[in-house]
């Protein structure tokens, strides 16, 4: 077991070019992942890194060593993992990276059902509205968009991602509502500027006719949290654009309406993603198909659609 460790100390760090990643995703201190693979170079009598104050960089013998190595770890691994599926237990601390909305509105009602039926998995859930990258940050699996595909990566798509233009009852008594997207220059906005660009995030609508326009709003509130507009809209405030997803029990009990009724913005796919190996941990392939399977009864790609 030592000698997985060791290898594992080894791969790691070569996939990040850093001890300290390493260490985040294994569990471990930099120091020891450092002693892991320094004991590994002496088994093996050569240099593995070249080490300096920017990084790690694989030595010749190092790079040839990562290539022979890394699928026969990750086979290994996922053959360990998988021992607990034969015995109908899968086990172990499950990362998953989800935004707040979809986590507490969605995910998280879930547990009840999913750990009752695998209770040697550990929830370890990251509710955030960024993309994390899976394998250097060692997460098990994300849901979310706009996620790049890298090589070794898979994608099961749950829903699409419709943006949705809504208001508060309150903000639009005594008021004309919207009926074409060129009437929103009437109209207060609540805008979102995520903080990866910093850029006000500008939609562009299209309606069942195939016509497409940019949705442009004066601003009322700017704010860089997609839930944080939506507490805005039920303020009164104004008119955002979020997704049907983190509105949808607010259209179901009326504190929220719907405006621009034929007109919303696609945005993409709703996936789940997690490593591609063929051989995936017992944990992450459950919680994969119980996902999938759970979007699938309880019609929610149906329930995200904005049409």
């Amino acid at each position: 077991m030592e000698t997985l460790i060791t290898l594992e100390s080894f791969v790691r760090s070569a996939q990040a070019s850093s001890f300290s990643a390493a260490a985040r995703r294994l569990g471990l201190s930099p120091a020891a992942v450092s002693q892991n693979v320094a004991r590994l170079e002496t088994k093996l009598g050569v240099r593995l890194f070249q080490r300096s104050t920017r990084g790690l960089t694989l030595t010749e013998a190092g790079e040839r060593f990562l290539r022979e190595v890394t699928d026969g770890l990750d086979t290994l691994q996922a053959a360990l993992a998988n021992v607990s599926l034969a015995a109908g237990q899968p086990s172990g601390v499950l990362k998953v990276s989800m935004s707040p909305g979809l986590g507490r509105g969605y995910l998280v009602p879930m547990l009840k059902d999913f750990l009752a039926r695998y209770p040697g998995i550990v929830p370890d859930w990251h509710l955030d509205n960024r993309p994390v990258d899976l394998i250097n940050e060692g997460f098990d699996a994300a849901i979310g968009g706009g996620f790049e595909l890298p090589s070794g990566l898979a994608a099961r798509e749950l829903a699409r991602a419709h943006i949705i233009a809504v208001a508060s009852p309150s903000y639009l008594a005594g008021r004309t509502p919207p009926r074409e997207p060129a009437d929103l220059r009437h109209h207060d906005g609540i805008l979102l500027r995520p903080p990866g660009t910093g850029r006000i995030r500008a939609w562009l609508l299209r309606n069942p006719a195939g016509e497409q326009v940019f949705a442009e709003i004066p601003p009322r509130i700017i704010l860089s949290d997609p839930d944080a507009l939506v507490q805005c809209a039920l303020m009164g405030f104004g008119i955002t654009f979020v997704t049907v997803m983190d509105v949808l029990p607010y259209l179901r009990n009326g504190t929220l309406v719907r405006v621009l009724s034929a007109w919303h913005a696609d945005i993409g796919p709703l996936s789940l993603y997690y490593a591609g190996q063929r051989q995936l941990p017992a944990k992450t392939r459950v919680f994969v198909d119980y996902v999938v399977d759970a979007f699938r009864r309880q019609e929610l790609a149906k329930q995200f659609s904005a049409v």
